[in-house]
């Protein structure tokens, strides 16, 4: 039987998470062998596009299938695209929405209406799923006495379908001594004097104190906060850059760093914080979290669509220290992480996004106080968090594997390809990132209460 015509449009050569997750989506769908597949391969902001290492078989067989121009003889009969939905786009007969979900509490407009287009929307998290289903636009006319009108409302029409990410455990997971890189280890070693030291993986994007969307500058002044003038300090160390890994962008993260350092008295005897800054591989993400001396991942994240590294972690046994709230509680627990509490507060207009972060959404907000304890309780009783982590991974790495999220994609491709696709009489246009400039009807959000939970350069 002939294998149905697929076209991906995903930035599969991107060094980004959006990348990564397209990159295990293709390798999933070859895997399957249901589809004739080609890929438009596009950018992901100002990523870095050399992802892909053609001596490696997996990188190969993506890159084979990337198409040199974006043109195909016929319509395909599936179109899936990978990018976030206001640069959605119908090229198929059946057309897949896959976006990597949303960090605050409201979808906008403009996503619900190109949604709306596909036949189909996946996200990574019942987080983003809430957001989508629950984010309801009034439309609203203008009446000839200048009042206005509602005539209708804009709500998502189309199925969605929670699809995780999973982490590949033949690479995130504990190391036995044989596969130890004692080059690394040892690097390490020699440039963290300490015997402790929490980590933070993420992407130190725009916005100052309290206003970038992974909460860095809070994490390091609570962190100084936590361990000034004590006789025993554990390091930070921050796997983390700008938009790129260049030299510029390297030192504009030292500057941040010693900007939150300015803020205490130069006579304070401060931890010390380490950035790691560059590309590391996923080989070299898992020896990072399997180092003896990184005892706990912690990130004060204002939301996640999902949480790719925050799973990373626990698939090494790493416990982890994190916000109660968002796409990373559909793998964590108060039991077997520690999950802090807050509230939701309106999202900074510095940290608004036209069409996805928008200025009637919210993002989580921590407790600084429950900060301050976790991380002293963490420092103070290794043992009992590294249970914890242990307990953790144990669970997670029977659900939230990567063969486990294949699996799952082909549960999901099944159900909606039963059917056959109706023929529609569509030539295949080259991709353009145009969108409809028709401006959304106004949101109307509900009212959200406090959300409670238990719970230097290398």
């Amino acid at each position: 039987m002939m294998k149905k015509l697929m076209l991906i449009c995903a930035p599969v050569t991107s060094r980004s998470g959006y990348g990564a997750h397209a990159r295990d989506l293709v390798l999933s769908f070859l895997k399957h062998d249901k589809y004739d597949i080609h890929i438009i391969d596009v950018s992901w902001g100002d990523c870095p596009r050399n992802a892909l290492d053609i001596n490696k078989k997996n990188d190969k067989n993506i890159s084979d299938c990337i198409l040199s121009e974006p043109t195909l003889p016929k319509q395909p009969d599936v179109y899936v695209d990978i990018r976030i939905p206001n640069e959605f786009e119908t090229l198929g007969k059946f057309n897949i929405g896959i976006t990597a979900g949303i960090e605050t509490t409201a979808v906008s407009g403009k996503w619900i209406e190109c949604c709306n287009k596909m036949d189909l929307i996946i996200v990574p998290s019942e987080h983003s799923k809430a957001r989508f289903v629950e984010s309801v636009y009034d439309a609203v006319q203008q009446a000839p006495d200048g009042s206005q009108q509602k005539v209708g409302e804009l709500r998502l029409e189309k199925p969605i379908e929670v699809l995780f990410e999973g982490a590949d455990e033949d690479i995130y997971k504990p190391l036995e001594n044989d596969e130890i890189d004692d080059e690394f280890f040892d690097s390490l070693n020699e440039k963290v004097p300490e015997q402790f030291a929490f980590l933070f993986v993420g992407q130190w994007v725009k916005g100052g104190f309290g206003k970038d969307r992974k909460n860095i500058f809070k994490l390091i002044k609570i962190f100084y906060e936590s361990f000034a003038n004590k006789k025993k300090q554990p390091a930070l160390i921050l796997k983390t850059n700008g938009a790129t890994y260049s030299i510029l962008d390297r030192e504009d993260c030292l500057n941040k760093i010693k900007q939150v350092k300015s803020m205490f008295p130069k006579n304070w005897k401060l931890p010390n914080i380490y950035l790691l800054h560059g590309s590391f591989s996923d080989k070299q993400m898992n020896y990072l979290y399997n180092h003896p001396k990184i005892k706990s991942m912690v990130s004060l994240t204002h939301g996640e669509g999902f949480g790719r590294p925050l799973l990373e972690a626990t698939m090494t046994g790493l416990p982890v220290i994190t916000s109660g709230w968002s796409g990373q509680m559909d793998f964590l627990d108060k039991d077997r992480s520690i999950l802090i509490g807050g509230e939701l507060k309106k999202v900074p207009k510095s940290a608004r996004w036209k069409d996805i972060i928008i200025k009637e959404s919210q993002w989580f907000e921590v407790d600084d106080n429950i900060v301050h304890k976790a991380l002293a309780f963490t420092f103070e009783n290794p043992y009992d968090i590294k249970n914890k982590g242990k307990s953790l991974m144990n669970i997670n790495k029977e659900v939230f594997t990567l063969n486990k999220m294949s699996e799952k994609l082909n549960e999901i491709m099944d159900k909606y390809m039963d059917s056959t696709p109706k023929q529609v009489n569509l030539i295949l246009p080259k991709l353009s990132k145009s969108v409809d400039k028709k401006e959304p009807p106004k949101i109307k959000l509900p009212k959200l209460d406090k959300i409670n939970s238990d719970g230097v350069s290398l």
